[in-house]
Parts: structure tokens; sequence; C-alpha cells
């Protein structure tokens, strides 16, 4: 009769472990973006609740191909709570159909499979009317040069451009890049009104010592201009002197 009552309490624990796990529940696993002009950096949040009794944690999120960033609530969600597995489709170069995946490894068990498609045509495939064209965001720059002082060789500076909107529509940032590969950026909003300036934030790292002028390419949609053009000026030194002080993006604002 002992034996048999522990067997029977161990299966009781066995089970209850068995039911105690994170589960996860997606929103959608499928996104269509539709029509994409080329060169818009396109994105798509995925909401992620857990559905199970424990903690879930996403480990990692691995995309199909570099065209694709993913990005994950990284601290653990826990039961019934939501988190976002964010996708951003660069389609800078890349007109044509596309069908990408992401694929979502996390502690509830078998990875699960996101999906995002669309199509991208090409800017100058696109036809505006002249109505389009004269309510168009119109993009203004306070200038298109920015010296960003020196740099040790992969340094990250901030360039902090002004950026406003001196047309009818909102105006959208799509995409900032240039040829190094050696930039990012980010926007402190998304959508700029009529009339309003923000901060676009730049970052460059030198991968080599010397003089630098880096060209980058802003593509927004203003519908006149769609993309403007701007320059990194500096130099990357290999080091800075022991104890000195490091300059640059952290102590030189750029100008």
């Amino acid at each position: 009769m002992k034996f048999t009552g522990f067997f029977i309490i161990s299966g009781l624990l066995l089970s209850g472990l068995a039911f105690a796990q994170p589960a996860i529940k997606m929103s959608d696993e499928n996104h269509d973006f539709g029509e994409i002009i080329e060169g818009k950096m396109a994105s798509y949040e995925f909401q992620v609740t857990n559905s199970g009794n424990q903690p879930l944690i996403i480990s990692n999120v691995q995309p199909s191909c570099g065209c694709t960033s993913p990005h994950w609530t990284k601290e653990p969600i826990m039961p019934g709570k939501t988190g976002i597995i964010k996708a951003t489709y660069n389609s800078a170069g890349r007109p044509g159909v596309f069908n990408k995946s992401l694929t979502v490894v996390s502690n509830s068990g078998s990875p699960k499979i996101l999906h995002i498609k669309g199509s991208v045509i090409k800017k100058e495939d696109k036809v505006y009317t002249e109505e389009q064209k004269k309510n168009s965001a119109k993009m203004v720059l306070e200038k298109s040069s920015f010296n960003v002082g020196k740099l040790e060789v992969n340094q990250k500076g901030i360039a902090r451009i002004k950026v406003t909107n001196k047309g009818i529509d909102a105006l959208e940032i799509d995409n900032v890049t240039s040829p190094c590969g050696c930039t990012t950026f980010s926007l402190s909003k998304g959508s700029i009104k009529a009339g309003e300036t923000v901060i676009l934030e730049v970052s460059i790292s030198p991968k080599q010592k010397g003089f630098f002028r880096e060209e980058l390419s802003i593509s927004s949609s203003d519908l006149n201009s769609p993309t403007y053009r701007v320059f990194l000026e500096g130099e990357a030194v290999e080091s800075f002197s022991p104890g000195g002080m490091k300059e640059g993006a952290g102590s030189n604002p750029f100008k």
C-alpha cells in the first residue's frame, strides 16, 4: 500500500510539472505589406501572448535573410501578458516580390515560424497625380554636411540632424543608407506633421583610420524630392593617447 501511494503521488507531481509551462500564442503568423516603394524600411509588430502558466522567454528570432531585422521583447513575458516581435524589411535595392520567414525560439517548446511578404515597386515606376504632389510632405534639412570630428576606428559617433516638414501631408523617413555600410539611424518620432521639426540621429563607425567623407542617402515620403543626400566628415585614428580624453560624438556635438 505504501508503494502504491508513493507511485500515485509521484505520478500526480509529474503530471503537474508537465502542465506547468509557458505557451506562446501569436495574434497572427503572416503579414502582407502589399506594395512598398523601394527604399522603405517596412515594419510590422507581431503580438505575442503567454497563454501558459510559467514565464515565457523568447531567446532568439532568426530571419531567413539579412534583409530582415528582428526585435523582440527580451524580458520574460508573464502568464497572460503580451510582448512583441517586430520584423523590419529593408527594401533598398530589392525591387520585386518578397516572401521571408522568421523562426522564433523560446522556452515553450517547438519553434514558431512567422512570415512577411510584399511587393517592392521601383520609385521611378510609381505614378502620382498632380494633386498628390501638391499636397505632399516636403523634407528640409538644416544643412547637407556634418563634421563629426575625431573618432577611434570602430568608435560610434552620432550625428543629430534637424529635419523639418514644410509640406502639407505628414512626412515619414523611410531609410538612411550609405555605401560604407557603417551607419545606422533612428528618429525621435515616426511621423512628422506639417511644420514640425524632429531629430534624425545617424550613427557612424569608421572601419579604418584616416580622413573620411561618407555620403548618406535619406529616403522619405516627399513625393517631389524623395531622396536627400548629406555627408558625414571626420577623421578616424587607431587610438587616442593613454589617459587622454576621447573626442568625437560623445564629447563633440555635431555641428
